[in-house]
């Protein structure tokens, strides 16, 4: 019974790593499709507002914004940061409001691949498909994907889905305090919103929209520039 058992979880865990596998690299080339969270706005009767734009499209100050107010070391690390993760979980154990330490390709596998929830169970397949994506998709791939499944407001997914219901313009015009505001929203997109922010996201956002020169000047967004002709 025992080797029944163990035989059918090593066919199991294969299959997982083969699927994962192919998922991931279909999905270096093309948009996905479909998110878990999409999902639930679509059972809890909300509708779904997204639009894929390439990186190349997007305002690079919303990639700018995305690593100040997100992950300042994305293009250092390899998908996790140790040192904030572990402040995270330092500040977690003093009490208070609870904060995360995930880098922006875990918010990526997370939301690409999982669903929100789901406690250290979710945050093993998290880890495995942060390294996957890290290793087929590289940086600027990664940065692409986030940019368009992110959640940026109720119902709204993306860099550009963002920038049309905020501002009403493309998100290849943000300008840096639009990006700033958007990339404000992204910790608490349901709560959270870019036009008039008032309080936390206001102070946030001023914050970011002062880091986002910052990012470009030090070369913090090196990964994700586009190649040299």
């Amino acid at each position: 019974m025992a080797t029944r058992v163990l035989r059918w979880l090593l066919k199991a865990a294969f299959w997982f790593v083969a699927l994962s596998v192919l998922l991931v690299v279909a999905l270096r080339f093309v948009p996905p499709p479909f998110t878990f969270t999409m999902l639930g706005d679509l059972l809890a009767g909300r509708s779904v507002t997204k639009q894929w734009m390439p990186l190349d499209r997007i305002d690079p100050d919303m990639a700018r914004a995305a690593i100040a107010g997100e992950d300042a070391k994305f293009c250092s690390h390899h998908g996790f940061d140790l040192e904030a993760i572990a402040g995270a979980a330092y500040r977690n154990a003093q009490g208070g409001r609870i904060r995360g330490g995930s880098t922006i390709s875990q918010q990526t596998a997370k939301n690409v691949f999982l669903f929100q929830g789901g406690g250290y169970i979710r945050k093993a397949f998290e880890a495995w498909f942060t390294l996957l994506i890290e290793a087929v998709w590289g940086k600027r791939r990664i940065m692409e994907v986030y940019l368009n499944v992110a959640e940026t407001g109720i119902g709204t997914y993306g860099a550009e889905a963002g920038a049309q219901r905020y501002f009403n313009h493309s998100a290849s015009k943000l300008t840096p305090t639009e990006a700033a505001r958007i990339a404000a929203v992204l910790p608490l997109p349901k709560k959270r919103e870019a036009v008039a922010p008032s309080g936390f996201v206001r102070r946030h956002g001023n914050t970011i929209a002062r880091y986002v020169g910052v990012v470009r000047r030090q070369g913090l967004d090196a990964c994700i520039r586009p190649p040299n002709p």
